[in-house]
């Protein structure tokens, strides 16, 4: 199937060939034509399935009507809830890019930033509002917000926005739309709070679900490396000296291990930044931003910061931590080998994280090939007592090599390594396999 089958508008779909896409993701083939009908929409989906340009493309059309009708100042007539600033930016851009030749106008507000640049884009009039619930109802409490002439509705990610304590926002915000209009509910998880919200929201949905994604696409080369904890950051310095990996996604689990990890970059000369919660709303755009432009070198991320990154060409990511939710990791190496292009995914794995790494191959129903671990410089201080750890008991000076000892390796001389349980070692992959275009990722 292509777009065209989808009665979609002359203008939109002049906006998607624009940009490359002829063929909708399996979710945009069954949404659309429910939301095109004007139906509340039940949506089980990730992100990296398409879900936002499900959305996004049919919103823009089903309110080209409205904006001719219009007269005077522009109303706001979609308002899009997510629930970080990433995301909300992500959302705003692609309504702006299938909107592109429509002459739909649309803005989008977080917290974290003054307010006088976004509220004076409200003044001049929007069609679509993008928006993070904080932000929104702090304006709408000021008066500068008026909800009455929505007639779309969407929720983005509502269970991370129970996740992220937003679900009190919502509820506030709620009672101010109209209650005459078009909801579109979308979650990747349902515990019991999401689905009451769902079912006091929608009336009478068409429900849509993408099973979860359990598979990274063929398109994205992984390896892995067990290494000892406290080896993981010698490991990070050695392979960014590597040339190819100039411009790396790195995972932490933690927002303490990500500042850790930004300041050992810093100290080694390789410009980057980290994004966690506890930064500014202006500090993780601006390090986002600067990505994106090549103007550092690595990006360091907790997943719940990085929920909305969509970097093009992005060659390397690293999972500094190996995540404990499964499906997690499926996210993670997703922000590579996006589109058409090729992506290679790195991750480390202490002893303790090697129960993780069953779970994600289980989901995967595949294994993540090991590499052999490099040989790498462990600074003297690094090393207990000050005496340097080398092979059989020699010591090794500051700024000599040391093969780091694995953690599956017994102490005893000889005795049996069980790296094979988890894959074949091979060397660090730098073949660029070509694959399909992939338009699952919008």
């Amino acid at each position: 199937m292509n777009f065209t089958d989808l009665n979609i508008n002359a203008d939109i779909l002049k906006s998607l060939n624009y940009k490359g896409y002829t063929e909708p993701t399996p979710i945009q083939e069954r949404a659309i034509p429910f939301v095109l009908e004007g139906r509340d929409l039940f949506g089980c989906a990730q992100t990296g399935t398409g879900k936002t340009a499900a959305f996004a493309i049919p919103t823009i059309q089903n309110i080209l009507p409205l904006i001719r009708k219009e007269k005077g100042r522009k109303q706001i007539k979609a308002l899009v809830l997510t629930p970080t600033r990433e995301l909300a930016l992500q959302v705003s851009e692609s309504f702006e890019e299938y909107g592109k030749f429509t002459g739909v106008k649309q803005t989008v507000i977080f917290g974290g930033v003054p307010q006088s640049h976004q509220v004076s884009k409200l003044k001049h009039g929007v069609d679509v509002l993008v928006a993070t619930p904080g932000r929104l109802l702090d304006l709408m409490n000021q008066g500068l917000i008026d909800l009455r002439h929505i007639a779309i509705f969407i929720l983005d990610e509502a269970d991370t926005m129970l996740d992220m304590g937003f679900i009190r926002d919502i509820n506030k915000i709620i009672p101010r739309l109209p209650e005459k209009r078009q909801t579109l509910f979308f979650s990747a998880t349902f515990p019991p709070e999401i689905l009451k919200l769902a079912d006091n929201l929608l009336k009478n949905p068409a429900s849509v679900t993408v099973k979860a994604v359990q598979k990274t696409t063929d398109q994205i080369e992984q390896g892995l490396y067990y290494v000892e904890k406290s080896d993981k950051r010698h490991l990070l310095k050695h392979l960014l000296k590597r040339p190819e990996l100039e411009h790396v996604l790195i995972f932490t689990r933690t927002k303490h291990g990500a500042n850790r990890v930004a300041k050992d970059l810093a100290k080694w000369g390789i410009k980057s930044a980290a994004i966690h919660s506890e930064k500014s709303q202006n500090a993780r755009q601006n390090a986002l931003s600067a990505f994106k432009k090549r103007e550092i070198s690595a990006l360091v991320a907790t997943d719940i910061a990085a929920r909305g990154i969509d970097i093009a060409e992005l060659s390397h990511v690293i999972n500094f931590d190996i995540p404990n939710i499964p499906e997690t990791y499926v996210h993670r190496v997703g922000r590579t080998g996006r589109a058409s292009a090729t992506g290679i995914a790195l991750s480390f794995c202490d002893s303790s994280e090697k129960t993780y790494v069953k779970s994600i191959e289980r989901i995967m129903n595949k294994k993540i090939p090991l590499l052999e671990l490099p040989i790498f410089e462990r600074p003297v201080e690094d090393l207990s007592g000050g005496q340097p750890r080398g092979q059989s008991g020699q010591s090794k000076q500051s700024g000599q090599v040391a093969q780091p000892k694995q953690p599956w390796q017994g102490n005893k001389q000889g005795q049996k390594s069980t790296a094979a349980s988890f894959g074949k070692k091979r060397p660090y992959p730098t073949s660029k396999k070509k694959g399909a275009a992939s338009q699952g990722n919008r």
